[in-house]
């Protein structure tokens, strides 16, 4: 056992934990105290910075509640959630990636029929979405259940404005038959910030960071015998593809969005995904 001192300071505090620690867990915090340690050290932490990290740190917790949670948000501006979700969900050619689940998801969404309209605040352009849930070999799936919600035309989704939308907008559940299609319609998505008003937000500005997220549609989608996917579909021709706030973007999760001449919606967007065996 040794005293602490600057070049041996991460060793001194990693051996300080006790031989009946769980070995996951003095693997983890073993790298975590090194890596903070050498953090330190190589940009020559000040004192001051110390002082404003820590402060940093408090009002982000002061921040969360039950229906925020800014540390959260902290680790998607600066990429953990995608890259722990990356380490996660990695999957073979040919599947559908992954990406962040984000925090507007609501369980127990109503169950509705094929072709089903989920947009109740009568705003937006119109979207046709359309496709197959099928395995590895391009069999369909019967039975998935493609769980989807999105923001309205102003950027907001339902959670975030209770009374001034309907409740349930822009979500519904959907099961596929035999041929594991699916098909709704909703909205063209629209980018909108993430929440930038506490000291996430303060940080994305000091950083010359925009907080927006392109427009997307999310879609969880789940059956029996398969791994669950959690996922969204990216409109192509949105200025933020390349500077989501959140890292969410991967080039296969772009869909094509067909625009309509004649039709009951304005808009067509067709994606098939891809699961992988349990």
């Amino acid at each position: 056992m040794s005293y602490f001192d600057e070049a041996n300071s991460a060793r001194t505090v990693n051996g300080r934990m006790g031989p009946d620690t769980d070995p996951r867990l003095q693997r983890v915090m073993e790298s975590l105290v090194r890596h903070l340690h050498a953090f330190a050290t190589e940009v020559n932490l000040t004192q001051e910075e110390w002082e404003y990290g820590i402060g940093f740190l408090t009002r982000t917790g002061q921040m969360c509640s039950g229906e925020r949670q800014e540390f959260i948000l902290l680790s998607d501006v600066l990429g953990l959630s995608m890259l722990v979700d990356a380490i996660n969900n990695r999957r073979p050619d040919g599947a559908t990636e992954n990406t962040v689940f984000g925090p507007f998801h609501v369980a127990d969404a109503p169950i509705r029929a094929m072709g089903d309209q989920i947009s109740l605040d009568g705003k937006g352009e119109s979207c046709l979405f359309v496709g197959r849930v099928v395995d590895l070999e391009g069999n369909p799936v019967e039975g998935a259940c493609v769980d989807v919600w999105s923001d309205n035309a102003d950027g907001y989704y339902d959670v975030q404005q209770p009374g001034i939308q309907p409740k349930w907008n822009n979500r519904g559940r959907f099961f596929t038959g035999a041929d594991g299609r699916y098909a709704f319609r909703g909205i063209k998505p629209v980018a909108y910030p993430i929440p930038d008003d506490g000291p996430v937000g303060q940080m994305l500005g000091h950083l010359g960071r925009h907080p927006y997220r392109p427009a997307h549609m999310h879609y969880l989608v789940t059956a029996e015998g398969f791994q669950k996917l959690v996922t969204h579909t990216f409109v192509g021709d949105d200025s933020y593809l390349t500077s989501d706030a959140v890292f969410g973007v991967k080039e296969s999760l772009i869909a094509p969005y067909e625009r309509l001449e004649g039709e009951d919606t304005l808009w067509r967007s067709e994606y098939d995904f891809v699961l992988v065996p349990a």
